[in-house]
């Protein structure tokens, strides 16, 4: 069976106009490039030599008057490594996200991914023996000067300590991931890119169906819901023994590991307190009757139901124009957006489009959904999206360039503290949306399109904050009955319906088939329990947001220099220049009073 467009996509492709497509011959050439070739032996050398130079030598490295010295030569020298590898991976992997079901990108990716986790499993033992190194005299080495530079990143490896096991045990585990989850990871990936979805005479793939979900038409609406339902329907065994399978998995590594929650793990890499993400759950979780419970009863209203059926939750709102967005709109909109904040801002996202930065069409066996890449400090980040011409689409691609401005001022940290954890890595992708809709917003006096445009950012901050809980809140029950037993196709449904019955409330109809739709969630898959950073991403972002109405002029300052600090700073040390601190149990309020505030406002237009 093969994918086609909707008519109604086909012939709607031309408005958008020319979308672009990534160069990734910034990275190399191709899948047969010499360059690439020769990097994977360079690659390969240099992690064997590594291992010869440092492996059972730096307990002695760190002793010494020179112990600040020998030991940045090995870290340095680690680093640049990570660096390597990190471009040789990044360039598989967005050669495979680019058709995710060619055989030749799936066996290039394959290969890549073994070999290189074979290199790594050779600096394997590298953090496992810095956490080995007495405290005192890592303290005193990374107290000095050139060490001192690392210092952030040796703190965060420490912090792995307790949860470190024997150099071969840790080896084993990396080397079966080739085979355990990240082969698990995979099907997945090829599963969904893979399924067909019948639209009347038409057979979509899984972006333009859910795209359909916002479509003017009620009856196209159904059917793309009913369409979903039954793909996801057929493939329900599959889905369902990856689920068991990978949530397995990570019991068995957690037990091993010693962690006592099973999202422990997530908040130590995020390097966030278990107390402060209970605090968010809660706060949102008693806050559902006044935001989703609340819009979702007056957007009935709006249509004049009692309750909208599930497949209406994010239509457009009735009797409002709705228009394709050209790519070249979105694109000024956007870059105007940001330059009213910053003129720097926009220099550094106008890059994604003049250098070919940015990969917009769909395409059948592509990546779903969007994201902003990394890559590597020595290289530069990669987005891609899937554009339909839609306002979220414009939110979508503001979203992600703010990922790729944050990675962009992040890299000078190098390979080792570029990286930002999940805590602050929404940050400047909410704040990029919030900068577009507040200037779209701002330029909009007609009534109809600025509730029409109100209405869409309070569904858009309801699915970042309340869905996103519900999401956590699922992942939480799944892999808590996981250790129980395996779980069967119907006890994960009704977790599903269970925990989105309670966020989406009584004004939301949830009919047969929507048992289905945990199925397509790539973030369950690859990052268990990554889901709540949405929400601390968007309530730390109308904070924020909240500083900077109040117009202080040093607010600028203090966030670029949030967002260069990637991971070399605490979260908390970098709120502090706002007046800001998420362990205060009342910052949540914050950031969902002014959720509410927008609600009142759309009540207020009736």
């Amino acid at each position: 069976m093969t994918h086609s467009e909707p008519r109604s996509v086909a012939s709607s492709a031309e408005s958008l106009g020319a979308l672009p497509e990534w160069d990734l011959t910034h990275l190399y050439a191709g899948m047969d490039s010499p360059a690439f070739a020769a990097d994977m032996a360079k690659a390969q050398a240099e992690c064997s030599a590594f291992a010869a130079r440092w492996r059972g030598k730096l307990a002695e490295a760190a002793q010494g008057a020179d112990a600040a010295e020998r030991l940045t030569e090995a870290v340095r020298s680690y680093e640049a490594i990570e660096d390597l590898l990190g471009r040789l991976m990044s360039y598989a992997g967005l050669v495979y996200s680019g058709d995710t079901t060619d055989p030749a990108r799936g066996k290039f990716y394959g290969d890549t991914q073994e070999k290189l986790t074979t290199m790594s499993s050779e600096l394997l033992f590298f953090t496992l023996e810095l956490n080995r190194i007495d405290d005192a005299a890592i303290d005193a080495a990374s107290g000095k000067s050139p060490l001192a530079h690392y210092r952030p990143w040796i703190e965060d490896v420490r912090k792995e300590k307790p949860f470190q096991l024997d150099d071969e045990i840790e080896r084993l585990f990396l080397e079966k991931s080739v085979t355990g989850r990240s082969a698990w990871n995979r099907l997945f990936d090829e599963t969904i890119s893979s399924l067909s979805f019948s639209i009347g005479e038409d057979e979509l793939a899984i972006e333009p169906t859910l795209n359909l979900l916002q479509d003017v038409d009620e009856e196209k609406r159904k059917q793309a819901a009913d369409a979903l339902a039954a793909t996801f329907r057929r493939h329900l065994r599959t889905f369902t023994l990856i689920t068991n399978t990978l949530a397995k998995d990570k019991d068995i590594s957690d037990r091993w590991r010693g962690f006592q929650d099973i999202a422990d793990s997530r908040h130590l890499s995020n390097r966030i307190e278990r107390e402060v993400v209970d605090a968010l759950v809660s706060a949102v979780q008693a806050a559902y009757p006044r935001l989703s419970h609340r819009y979702y009863k007056l957007k009935a209203k709006w249509f004049g139901k009692d309750a909208l059926n599930h497949w209406d939750r994010n239509a457009p709102l009735p009797k409002v124009d709705q228009r394709m967005i050209s790519w070249s709109e979105a694109k000024t909109t956007v870059l105007d957006a940001y330059a009213s904040f910053s003129p720097r801002m926009a220099d550094i996202a106008r890059r994604f489009f003049d250098e070919n930065w940015i990969d917009a069409p769909t395409r059948p066996g592509k990546a779903p959904g969007a994201f902003a890449h990394p890559t590597t400090p020595s290289a530069h980040p990669y987005v891609l999206l899937n554009y339909l011409g839609k306002p979220r689409d414009v939110m979508t691609l503001a979203h992600e360039l703010g990922h790729g401005v944050h990675q962009v001022l992040a890299a000078p940290n190098g390979a080792l503290m570029a990286a930002t954890p999940l805590t602050l890595a929404e940050t400047a992708s909410v704040f990029g949306e919030m900068l577009t809709f507040r200037r779209i917003l701002a330029a909009t006096s007609d009534l109809k399109a600025r509730k029409a445009l109100l209405a869409g950012k309070v569904e858009d901050m309801i699915n970042t904050v309340v869905r996103q809980i519900a999401f956590y809140s699922f992942e939480r029950r799944v892999h808590a009955a996981r250790k129980d037993g395996e779980l069967t196709t119907e006890q994960i449904c009704d977790a599903w319906l269970a925990v989105q019955t309670e966020s989406l409330g009584p004004a939301i109809r949830i009919g047969a088939g929507y048992e289905t739709f945990w199925t397509y969630i790539p973030h369950f898959i690859h990052s268990p329990f990554y889901v709540y950073a949405y929400a601390f991403g968007d309530c730390l972002v109308n904070s924020l947001y909240g500083v900077y109405q109040k117009a202080d002029p040093k607010f600028v300052d203090h966030y670029f220099a949030l967002l260069s600090a990637g991971g070399s700073k605490p979260y908390g040390e970098l709120l502090k220049p706002f007046g800001l601190d998420a362990r205060d149990p009342g910052f949540w309020q914050i950031g969902l009073g002014m959720i509410e505030n927008m609600i009142a406002e759309l009540e207020a237009m009736e």
